[in-house]
C-alpha cells in the first residue's frame, strides 16, 4: 500500500472556491441601510420640529455664512499658526521633562522631584484657568524685557498645560521599553544619559506616536480657548459677527473649519493606532 501511495504522489489540492460576492456585500449593505435609517430618522425629527424654521434662520442662514466666512477664515489662520507653534514647543519641552523624570541616577533626584511637582500642578489646573491667569495676569505686570501680548502668554499657558500630559505619554513609552535594552546599553559602557538618548528614546518615541496624535487633535481644538483673552481667532471673529447681526450662523462656519482640520487628523490617528496594533501582534507572534 505504501508503494502504491508513493507512486501516486501527493493528493491533489482541494478545489478553489469562487469569491462569494453575496457574503462579502451583505455586511456592507446592512451597515449602509442602518446608517441611512438612523440618520434619516434623526433628520426627520429635527426638521419636523415646530421651531426648526426659526433655528434654521438663526444658525444655518447661508447668506450670513457667506458674509461671515472671510473674517472667520482669517481668524482660523491665526488658530493654525498658534497651534503649530505651540505644538512644536510642547513636543520639545515635554520630551525634556520625560527624560529628566526617567533618569535613575541618584544625583538626578532633585530634578525628578521638580518634574513631578510640575506635572502634578499643571495637570491639576484647568487649561482655561491657566489661559486666563497668564493671558491677563502676566501682561498686567509689565515686566521689562518680556512681551505684553495676551496671545504670547496664552500660548505659554497652553504649552505649560499640555506638556504635563505629553510628558506622561513619553514616560509611558520609555517605561514600555524592555529592561534588557537598558542593561545591554550599560554593558557597552554607555552612561545613563547616553543610554537614554541612543537606546531608550528611539524605541519609546515609536511606541507613543498613536497616543500623541490624539493630543494633537485635542490641542487643535483647545487653541480656540485663546479667544477668551481677546485673541481674534476663528471663534472670536464669529462672536463679533454674531454680536453685530444677532445671527449665530458664523459659529457654524467656525465649527465647520475646525471639523475640516480635525477629522483628517482623527482618521490619521486611527490608522496609526491600527498599524501599531498590527506591528505589536507581529512581534508577539
Amino acid at each position: 500500500m505504501s508503494v502504491d501511495k508513493a507512486r501516486r504522489g501527493p493528493p491533489p489540492p482541494p478545489p478553489r472556491r469562487g469569491f462569494d460576492w453575496r457574503a462579502a456585500a451583505l455586511p456592507s449593505a446592512i451597515s449602509a441601510i442602518s446608517v441611512i435609517v438612523v440618520f434619516g430618522a434623526l433628520g426627520w425629527a429635527i426638521t419636523s420640529a415646530d421651531e426648526w424654521p426659526r433655528i434654521r434662520l438663526q444658525f444655518f442662514n447661508l447668506d450670513a455664512m457667506a458674509a461671515a466666512f472671510p473674517r472667520v477664515l482669517q481668524g482660523f489662520w491665526i488658530n493654525i499658526q498658534v497651534w503649530l507653534t505651540v505644538l512644536a514647543a510642547i513636543l520639545a519641552w515635554a520630551l525634556v521633562l520625560a527624560v529628566v523624570r526617567s533618569l535613575r541616577a541618584p544625583w538626578f533626584a532633585p530634578f525628578r522631584l521638580m518634574v513631578v511637582l510640575y506635572i502634578d500642578i499643571f495637570r491639576g489646573v484647568p487649561v482655561l484657568l491657566l489661559v486666563l491667569l497668564f493671558g491677563f495676569g502676566v501682561p498686567a505686570l509689565t515686566l521689562p524685557g518680556l512681551p505684553n501680548s495676551g496671545l504670547f502668554w496664552g500660548g505659554i499657558a497652553m504649552v505649560l498645560s499640555y506638556s504635563a500630559y505629553v510628558a506622561e505619554i513619553y514616560r509611558s513609552g520609555i517605561d514600555a521599553v524592555h529592561e534588557g535594552q537598558r542593561a545591554a546599553a550599560k554593558s557597552l559602557g554607555l552612561s545613563e544619559w547616553q543610554t537614554m538618548i541612543h537606546a531608550i528614546l528611539p524605541q519609546a518615541l515609536r511606541n507613543v506616536v498613536p497616543a500623541l496624535m490624539n493630543i494633537v487633535v485635542a490641542l487643535q481644538k483647545d487653541v480656540a480657548l485663546l479667544s477668551v483673552i481677546g485673541v481674534r481667532d476663528a471663534v472670536r471673529e464669529a462672536q463679533i459677527y454674531t454680536a453685530s447681526t444677532f445671527n449665530y450662523s458664523s459659529l457654524i462656519v467656525a465649527a465647520g473649519l475646525f471639523l475640516l482640520a480635525t477629522i483628517p487628523m482623527a482618521r490619521l490617528a486611527d490608522w496609526l493606532t491600527r498599524r501599531d496594533r498590527a506591528r505589536r501582534l507581529q512581534l508577539s507572534a
